[in-house]
């Protein structure tokens, strides 16, 4: 079951995580890739990490460019521990593709 975090919760998460961010009360990110294979390589990594762990996020793709933007809808759509647990995944297969995080 998701925990829903408190703001502050949120803020020491974040504190280590300097890929992410939080807007409209989603956690955000924006990967770039070498081109648009690497982007697909990596949006693949995340699906099939999605699936394990049953948590999906809402992202989106242009190019060499992946965004995301989600939140946890099964407890009314709050930040939850689940979503900054599939974020560390996230982040480390754009480490592995040399992904450039950006705001």
């Amino acid at each position: 079951m998701a925990v829903v975090l408190a703001e502050d919760e949120i803020d020491k998460e974040l504190e280590t995580k300097s890929d992410w961010h939080v807007s409209d009360g989603k956690l955000c990110a924006r990967f770039q890739f070498a081109d648009f294979k690497t982007a697909m390589a990596f949006v693949t990594m995340v699906s099939i990490e999605s699936e394990k762990q049953n948590h999906h996020p809402g992202w989106s793709n242009s190019w060499n460019v992946v965004e995301f933007a989600y939140c946890t809808h099964d407890v009314g759509d709050k930040i939850t521990d689940l979503d900054f647990k599939l974020a560390n995944s996230i982040s480390e297969f754009a480490a592995k593709l040399s992904g450039t995080a950006s705001k």
